[in-house]
C-alpha cells in the first residue's frame, strides 16, 4: 500500500488513521516498508505516525542519537501530539528512550524492538565496504533470521547508501553515537508501561540485551518471537501486531478502569 508523505516546515511524515497517536521511529537503515504491515493493521484503531528521520540532512555535529531525539521532540511539539504511544526499532528505539527520559510527560507507553541503548554489534568487526555488493548483501541478510527477508530492493538501498561517501560518514557517526550513548544507569527512571518485543535470533541486539532492558525498566514486559531477527515487525508482522494489539488493549482497559 502506498502512503502519502506529508510535509510541514522541515518535517516529512506519514499520518494514517484516527485515534490515540502511535508514533513509529525507524532505525539506521529504516524505510517505510519496515512498518508497512504495522501501519495497515493499526490505522483502523490509532492515528499511526511515522516521522521521516533526516539521516543525511542534519549537519554532522547533530547527526547523533541526541540530535535526532531533539528533532523528534520538535516534531511532536509542532504536531501537538498528546498521550501518545512511542515505538522504536533499533536506532529508533534508542531515540525513543532518550526522548522519554527527557520528555516523559506526554508519553503513554513505550514499545521497543531490537533497540540499541545498552549494547549492539552494529556493523560487526569491520566498516561497511564501499563498492563491495556481496559484503553489503551479507550484512543486510544477517539482520534477519530468514535471509530472504532482505529483498533485492532493500539490499540495493543499503548498497546505495554505503556507496555514497558523505552518507557513509553519517551512518558511521550515528553508529558510533549509539555505542557511546549507553543508557543503562538512566532506564530506571522510566515509569510508563513498556513492551519489549525481541527476535529470538537477533544477532545485532541479542536476546540478553532484551533481558537487560526488562530488568532495568521497572514497568516492562518482554515477549520473544521465534524464527525472527532484528526487525520483528518486518519479519514476523502477524505475531508482532498481535502482541502489540494485546498490550495496547490491556493499557486502554486499565486506563478506563482507573477513570
Amino acid at each position: 500500500m502506498q502512503y502519502e508523505v506529508k510535509k510541514l516546515d522541515k518535517f516529512k511524515y506519514i499520518e494514517e488513521g484516527e485515534g490515540e497517536p502511535l508514533i513509529l521511529l525507524h532505525g539506521l537503515f529504516g524505510a517505510l516498508s519496515n512498518y508497512e504491515h504495522l501501519i495497515s493493521h493499526f490505522r483502523h484503531t490509532h492515528k499511526v505516525i511515522v516521522p521521516m528521520l533526516p539521516m543525511f540532512e542534519l549537519d554532522l555535529l547533530h547527526t547523533s542519537v541526541g540530535g535526532f531525539a531533539k528533532y523528534i521532540n520538535k516534531f511532536i511539539e509542532k504536531m501537538g501530539y498528546k498521550n501518545y504511544h512511542l515505538l522504536g526499532n533499533s536506532l529508533g528505539g534508542h531515540i525513543a528512550l532518550v526522548h522519554i527520559l527527557k520528555h516523559p510527560e506526554n508519553v503513554q507507553t513505550l514499545i521497543l524492538t531490537g533497540s540499541s541503548g545498552l549494547y549492539e554489534s552494529g556493523m560487526g568487526d569491520s566498516y561497511p565496504r564501499r563498492g563491495d555488493y556481496e559484503y553489503i548483501k551479507k550484512k543486510t541478510e544477517v539482520t534477519f533470521y530468514d535471509p530472504a527477508t532482505a529483498t533485492p530492493d532493500l539490499i540495493d538501498e543499503v548498497y546505495k547508501i554505503c556507496n555514497n561517501r558523505l552518507q557513509l560518514i553519517r551512518i558511521l557517526a550515528l553508529a558510533k553515537s549509539a555505542i557511546r550513548n549507553n543508557l543503562g544507569e538512566e532506564l530506571g527512571q522510566i515509569k510508563q508501561p513498556t513492551l519489549l518485543v525481541w527476535g529470538n535470533q537477533d544477532t545485532v541486539t541479542p536476546p540478553f540485551v532484551a533481558h537487560e532492558f526488562n530488568k532495568l525498566i521497572p514497568n516492562s514486559e518482554l515477549k520473544f518471537i521465534d524464527k525472527c531477527g532484528h526487525a520483528p515487525m518486518m519479519e514476523q508482522p502477524a505475531e508482532f501486531n498481535a502482541i502489540l494489539e494485546e498490550f495496547l488493549t490491556k493499557i486502554k482497559k486499565s486506563a478506563a478502569t482507573l477513570a
